[in-house]
């Protein structure tokens, strides 16, 4: 093993000091699962301001990065509290400008993966047809138009969007970088590619054989990874399929803790400023998180084939 692999290893508070910084562009990609809720609370932790936060689905993670004065703008394609309603402090920042001004640029999904596509092949633009008939055109002056040089059809593009950093969530990644996710994959792929940095947090770290034994699995390349951080039930209440399930039961709470901004605060001084990190976050959850863990279901095996 050569000194350059375990360089890339670090802890989650290592990876946000050397690559967030204030006024960066961040994306914290995940698409149902997967969600980085340590890497956000890290970034909250450190106090970081005047973030771009990117996300397709900003939840929970970004309503709590909002209330703690992180964000300057969110670039975004939906948002709420998936299946329990309103995302209370992303409500505040917009209607009241507490605790600061949001600015909002909206895209539709497929908008919004046209961007991070764009960023991932350093392509300026993406064309796409996905906003005939849309009033987003009208109020987000970055959805442009232009006519193909081959049919002369109308067209809309979006700008390429490169993050400064991308955190990316997976189940597990050799030291060199190389990740491998698997169930819903969302856009993590074009969101990598696109970054600047690229900070692969992961429940577990394995031998590059295995990585190797089923390369399809392989999402993210180590050649793209700038850190690798181990960190179990990083997504809580998240899940990563075949780890933990999702805690619905935070998830619905999540709306009476949001909807009061006191109530907000005193979870965040908890459950943020007051855990040194993920570690001590899930000890003091304790054996709370147990009822979460998957049983095993291992997929059919198959063949690469042999030499």
């Amino acid at each position: 093993m050569t000194a350059e692999r375990p360089a890339k290893l670090m802890s989650m508070a290592q990876a946000v000091r050397r690559f967030v910084h204030d006024g960066d562009c961040v994306a914290i990609e995940g698409f149902t699962h997967l969600i980085g809720f340590a890497a956000g609370h890290e970034i909250i932790r450190q106090k970081r301001r005047d973030l771009t936060l990117c996300r397709l689905t900003p939840d929970v993670i970004y309503d709590q990065m909002i209330a703690a004065g992180c964000a300057r703008k969110l670039v975004f394609s939906w948002a709420g509290n998936p299946g329990a309603g309103s995302l209370y402090a992303f409500r505040r920042a917009v209607e009241q400008d507490q605790p600061a001004p949001l600015e909002l640029e909206e895209y539709t999904h497929f908008g919004l993966v046209a961007r991070y596509a764009a960023g991932a092949a350093r392509l300026p633009f993406m064309p796409l047809r996905g906003f005939a008939g849309s009033d987003l055109v009208a109020v987000n002056p970055e959805i442009r138009t232009m006519r193909c040089p081959f049919t002369g059809e109308e067209l809309a593009a979006v700008s390429a969007l490169q993050p400064d950093v991308t955190f990316i969530s997976a189940q597990r990644a050799a030291l060199d970088g190389s990740a491998q996710v698997w169930g819903l994959v969302g856009v993590q792929r074009e969101a990598a590619f696109a970054a600047k940095h690229v900070v692969v947090v992961v429940e577990e770290i394995v031998d590059e054989a295995v990585i190797r034994s089923d390369p399809n699995r392989t999402l993210i390349p180590g050649f793209v990874v700038s850190a690798i951080v181990h960190e179990p039930w990083g997504c809580h209440p998240s899940f990563a399929q075949g780890y933990y399930d999702r805690d619905n039961d935070f998830y619905v709470g999540w709306g009476e803790i949001s909807r009061d901004r006191q109530r907000l605060e005193s979870y965040l001084d908890e459950w943020v400023h007051g855990v040194s990190g993920r570690a001590e976050y899930v000890e003091r959850l304790g054996g709370d998180l147990e009822r979460l863990r998957c049983a095993p279901a291992f997929a059919a095996p198959v063949s690469y084939g042999a030499e």
